[in-house]
């Protein structure tokens, strides 16, 4: 253990970990680039994933107001001086999939963002089946100058999980997509849900145990919660689908962190739905009360990140 993160939080968090390499606080600027996504544009699916909503699980900028890159960086950075007292600021490319367009148009995307002066890190969201060696090269050619992240949406690790949700890729599109990452040098974080349709609490586990045997360098953990207009809100409307309780997410969360190496920085632990679209749970807005109650089973159960991780 590294008594350093264990004895504090008992997971290796993120904030910890950008202190450990800037030294001080350094937050991270979501933003919508405008881009789509072949799960909604026909080359998968004209649906989407079941639960991805209209700003597709970003802030909507760029889609709903028009706001470029560098005011959503400005706009950002200037809030993120006010609430934290930031300086450093990494560019988060949120909304749809941030590697789905021209290379040209999304290095020019890319470079906005950097030209903030405050700006030491990028880290670009999207889908395992839209990377290819030219976009990663791209990505690549930051790294001498920024922290450079790349996100891929996994959610499960269950083939007919990901059939059911109409995700549109497979488990072995995203273990290629990982290595091909990895041969570019380029740390991945994966995206995971916990609480998906047909989803048990042992399947939940699988998906801890075979993220903990890929060589991952972050994880985010989702909560699925239903927002309006999702096919997922329509499941729930008709009685076809149970959100968790937070009880029982706080116990998911806590058993998903003791299979997971402790080297894997935690970047998420359950999400932020704008509370105009939420539909279900209610609780799911009370992020700062959802994180204390994890820390608290985390120590009630005298157990940290990695306890029971397996090589």
């Amino acid at each position: 253990m590294e008594k350093k993160w264990v004895d504090v939080q008992r997971y290796r968090d993120y904030n910890t970990y950008l202190r450990e390499i800037f030294g001080e606080r350094v937050q991270r600027i979501s933003l919508d680039a405008g881009l789509s996504c072949p799960n909604r544009d026909g080359t998968r699916s004209r649906l989407g994933c079941i639960f991805c909503d209209r700003r597709g699980s970003g802030t909507g900028a760029t889609m709903e107001r028009g706001t470029s890159i560098p005011d959503q960086v400005r706009d950002g950075a200037r809030s993120g001086e006010l609430r934290y007292g930031a300086g450093k600021f990494i560019a988060y490319f949120q909304s749809f999939t941030n590697t789905y367009g021209p290379p040209a148009r999304l290095k020019a995307l890319y470079d906005a963002a950097l030209l903030h002066p405050g700006m030491v890190g990028l880290s670009v969201a999207t889908r395992p089946d839209c990377v290819n060696e030219e976009i990663l090269g791209i990505l690549q050619s930051y790294r001498n100058r920024y922290l450079v992240w790349i996100e891929y949406g996994l959610q499960s690790s269950h083939e007919e999980t990901l059939r059911r949700i109409n995700r549109g890729h497979s488990v072995e599109a995203f273990e290629n997509a990982l290595s091909m990452a990895h041969r570019f040098g380029m740390n991945v974080c994966t995206h995971v849900i916990l609480g998906l349709p047909g989803e048990t609490p042992e399947m939940m586990r699988q998906t801890a145990a075979y993220l903990g045997s890929l060589p991952l360098e972050g994880v985010k953990i989702h909560l699925l919660y239903v927002v309006r207009g999702t096919p997922l809100a329509d499941l729930y409307a008709k009685g076809e689908f149970q959100c968790l309780e937070r009880e029982e997410y706080a116990g998911l969360v806590v058993d998903f962190l003791e299979l997971l190496p402790p080297s894997v920085v935690i970047q998420r632990l359950t999400g932020d739905p704008f509370g105009v679209d939420l539909v279900a749970p209610l609780w799911a807005r009370e992020k700062l009360r959802n994180l204390s109650l994890i820390r608290k089973r985390l120590e009630e159960r005298n157990t940290w990140q990695g306890r029971i991780h397996r090589p």
